[in-house]
């Protein structure tokens, strides 16, 4: 049985001097890859910065006989996905896997959120992940290769409350990954996204004494396996959280027709629109868009 390895590929991994970042990090370039290992080092809320972080993952890497260099540039700005990625290639030559890990947080509710403290996270996790991929992106499509992993969450997948901000960039990224994963499919370039669980600083202030097992050491082998060459999959998500392993995907109920409608028509209907006894997917590569809508005409057709 063979067995998973990175040997001469390079990765950058964004937030991964700590947490479900470092794990990755760890993990990939114990299978041998060159990673860069991207973090600033901030608070959670994502203010400060700190080289610390990011550089003693690195030294661990090192230390055992892997590869590794340390990148502190942040992910909120163009400037910084273009800096780490530029690392890489200085570095190693090119890039293979792309990790888009890193994020904060600052909680309130609707009623109290500033303006700042959206964009401060939107900033990280959705234009960050636009800022990493736009620099990264076409040197894989130069390269006939790449795996893209953008992560989301189940704030993104489901809300929660406080976070309306986090929750809004997280769902904003699925939205992102299927538009690469779409043009990419030409250019051998996948990319899915993992919606993670796992107990890091993230769950501070969370009474986290009843969870089971809940490390991140049971998210990294799926991350990995969607990093890797043998991954088979492209615009899908996986979600992985104490040791369960799951695909996420968006369905559709059958649907109801009628050549038109009133608001009471809706109203008498909503049972039947509502019901997901028979589920439609529409993958996203091939074509799920045009799947949709070509769906959608074939009932108004009368060939459905």
């Amino acid at each position: 049985m063979t067995h998973a390895r990175f040997d001469d590929r390079v990765a950058v991994i964004t937030g991964a001097g700590r947490g479900l970042g470092r794990e990755y990090a760890l993990l990939l370039a114990g299978l041998g890859a060159k990673v860069v290992v991207n973090d600033s080092g901030g608070e959670l809320t994502g203010e400060g910065a700190d080289t610390g972080p990011a550089q003693q993952v690195v030294d661990e890497i090192t230390a055992t006989g892997g590869q590794a260099i340390a990148s502190t540039e942040s992910v909120a700005t163009a400037d910084g996905g273009r800096a780490m990625t530029e690392a890489a290639i200085e570095a190693y030559g090119h890039i293979d896997v792309l990790i888009h890990n890193a994020g904060n947080v600052r909680h309130a509710t609707l009623l109290e959120m500033a303006v700042e403290d959206f964009d401060a996270v939107l900033d990280v996790h959705l234009r960050g992940a636009f800022h990493v991929v736009s620099a990264a992106y076409p040197l894989m499509c130069r390269a006939g290769y790449g795996r893209i992993v953008l992560t989301s969450s189940i704030g993104g997948l489901y809300g929660n409350h406080a976070v309306a901000n986090y929750a809004a960039a997280k769902a904003g990224i699925i939205g992102l990954s299927n538009v690469v994963a779409l043009e990419g499919a030409e250019h051998g370039v996948r990319c899915n996204v993992i919606v993670p669980a796992a107990v890091t600083r993230m769950a501070e202030g969370i009474d986290t004494s009843a969870y089971p097992a809940m490390g991140p050491e049971l998210v990294a082998p799926v991350v990995g396996w969607l990093a890797h060459e043998s991954c088979s999959v492209t615009g899908e998500i996986l979600t992985a959280i104490a040791g369960r392993v799951a695909r996420v995907a968006v369905v559709e109920s059958a649907g109801v027709y009628q050549p038109a409608w009133t608001v009471d028509d809706v109203g008498n209907r909503i049972d039947q629109i509502r019901d997901l006894s028979e589920q439609l997917v529409f993958p996203v590569v091939p074509d799920g868009h045009n799947a949709h809508i070509g769906h959608s005409f074939a009932m108004a057709r009368g060939t459905k």
